[in-house]
């Protein structure tokens, strides 16, 4: 489990790819709200319009799952770039708008990976 959320080595399938960064988003959501109930962060404004500031406990809990979810989402990225036999570095597509981002979902979300072993590793579809 670990080495399949963190590390950027092998390669992944489309379905792996899906279910784990779904998974880590609803994990993320319940956190935070979680996080927001036992840390008092209000949505409901003052008399004045004005919001509170969410406490340094919730700010920090909040970067944590930042820092976390998007190392994975990376990870992620980079083993499903691997499985289409590219560099990890392509990753870094997602930097250019709009393009980037579009290209990124096709290339990584709809793509079939490479049938068989490549430089990144076995077929992650003829694993079992």
């Amino acid at each position: 489990m670990q080495s399949l959320l963190f590390s950027f080595d092998g390669r992944v399938n489309r379905a792996t790819f899906w279910l784990t960064l779904i998974s880590v988003d609803i994990v993320v959501v319940i956190l935070l709200g979680v996080l927001g109930i036992v840390g008092g962060a209000s949505v409901m404004p003052d008399a004045d319009g004005n919001l509170p500031p969410p406490s340094l406990g919730v700010s920090i809990g909040a970067l944590i799952l930042f820092i976390l979810s998007t190392w994975i989402g990376l990870a992620m990225g980079v083993k499903r770039f691997h499985d289409r036999n590219k560099s990890g570095w392509w990753v870094l597509i997602n930097l250019v708008p709009v393009i980037g981002g579009l290209w990124y979902l096709i290339e990584c979300g709809f793509l079939k990976g490479t049938a068989g072993p490549n430089q990144y590793g076995p077929d992650p579809l003829a694993i079992s």
